[in-house]
């Protein structure tokens, strides 16, 4: 540990420049740190060196939240041939959570939200509200639309990790453009912050904790105050899950009954650790120079997803040897929960959205897997935007994680269709 953020990212680059990449890897926290290897960080810094040149000069660093104890550190830098920002996340501990070498427009400080085109504010009315009490409730945004008739309601559940009621990812959010997209179109909207996000602390120290925990008790909070808003139908419900909240949604309408129905955005059905494990090899083979050093941080992830598999993985199976260190019971609990046989057994309407470019969850892998295991099921519908990556930003050519930095906002055919849906489902919203 070297100090606060930005005297870690300034180490680092200090690092780079001489060639300690084993000691830029070991300064990863110890959950990421056998995805890193030093190999692939010196390919990495190479590639960068052989297409700009020589760093000639170092701009001022620019520190800006990234989440929970975690600061997004933008150092500016001036190539013999170009420039670019090296963004450095790290904890207030020193701790590395990721680098990557961006835009010269990343190092810029994010502007303030904008709203897309699509979204007139002048629609509807948003409040805070809190979902659940004592030491794990959690707060949200309800937006609810203008007008006499009750409306349709939908409760986002956001994707894994420790993400805000927006879903903030970069300069983007894109439950909020989901949010405000949908209620100008006339449906009641409550998004809230994760407990992963609101209580690291707490979750860290609960024994025991699981998918179920992270997600239920403050979705069916959310449904419970829905059912009392005099501007909301209690019988027109529903959940919509983004990643994996799109996996849990079926677990968590199985247990909720009022639910009207579910929207999937991007939901996954294969195993999130083997899903993390293909989206090494994606982005692996995305640069050849550096594809064979990725591959023993395949092989270790791996490892860790076969031993999530094996019959001898229990409670008390150490948590450093399991991915993302996250402890056995969570994913004794993910492992042994089916999503679409779930959602078959349901008997309720289900729009399955994907992204065509999506690399975290595929075409190929994950909607297939939905796509079989619901084909007797009348009330499923699915439909595909060919130009849409993980998180519905429209765009060309492979997928990459850099794709999300950019200000932009979800695909409006998403929000159109999610509207459409809902109004042939009962009385239309405007």
């Amino acid at each position: 540990m070297i100090g606060s953020p930005t005297a870690t990212s300034l180490a680092v680059l200090e690092m780079a420049q001489r060639g300690q990449f084993e000691e830029i890897r070991e300064l990863f926290a110890p959950s990421l740190r056998p995805m890193v290897t030093a190999e692939a960080l010196r390919l990495a810094w190479a590639t960068a060196l052989e297409q700009h040149g020589s760093v000639t000069s170092i701009g001022t660093p620019l520190a800006e939240p990234a989440g929970p104890g975690v600061t997004a550190v933008k150092v500016p830098l001036t190539f013999e041939h170009g420039v670019a920002t090296l963004v450095i996340s790290a904890t207030a501990t020193g701790s590395l959570a990721g680098i990557q070498l961006a835009s010269a427009a990343a190092a810029e400080p994010m502007d303030e939200w904008r709203p897309p085109e699509y979204a007139d504010s002048g629609y509807f009315n948003e409040h805070e509200v809190t979902l659940g009490s004592g030491s794990l409730a959690v707060t949200g945004t309800l937006s609810v639309p203008n007008g006499d008739s009750p409306s349709p309601a939908l409760v986002l559940l956001s994707g894994s990790g420790p993400l805000d009621r927006d879903e903030t990812i970069g300069r983007n959010r894109p439950f909020k453009d989901l949010a405000w997209g949908l209620a100008a179109r006339g449906v009641a909207i409550l998004r809230f912050d994760k407990v992963t996000y609101s209580h690291p602390d707490e979750v860290k120290r609960a024994e025991n904790f699981t998918v179920v925990d992270e997600y239920l008790p403050a979705t069916l909070a959310a449904v419970a105050a829905l059912r009392k808003h005099p501007a909301i139908d209690p019988q027109r419900i529903f959940l919509l899950g983004h990643s994996l909240g799109g996996t849990v949604a079926p677990r968590i309408a199985e247990h909720e009954r009022s639910i009207a129905g579910l929207v999937l955005l991007a939901g996954g059905s294969e195993p999130m650790y083997w899903s993390v494990v293909r989206q090494l090899q994606h982005l692996a083979s995305l640069d050849p120079n550096t594809s064979a050093a990725s591959a023993p941080a395949i092989a270790e992830m791996s490892e860790r997803a076969r031993r999530v598999d094996s019959p001898d993985l229990s409670p008390s199976t150490p948590a450093d040897g399991l991915p993302f260190g996250i402890p056995a019971p969570y994913w004794l609990d993910l492992r042994g929960y089916d999503p679409v046989a779930t959602a078959a057994r349901l008997d309720l309407p289900i729009l399955i959205l994907q992204g065509g470019r999506d690399y975290q969850v595929t075409v190929a892998d994950d909607l297939a897997r939905w796509s079989s295991g619901l084909s007797a099921s009348p009330a499923v519908e699915i439909r595909i935007y060919p130009a849409d990556n993980h998180m519905f930003f429209p765009g060309t050519g492979p997928s990459t994680a850099a794709e999300y930095e950019p200000a932009q906002h979800l695909d409006v055919a998403v929000i159109d269709d999610i509207a459409e849906w809902l109004s042939n489902l009962g009385s239309a919203p405007r």
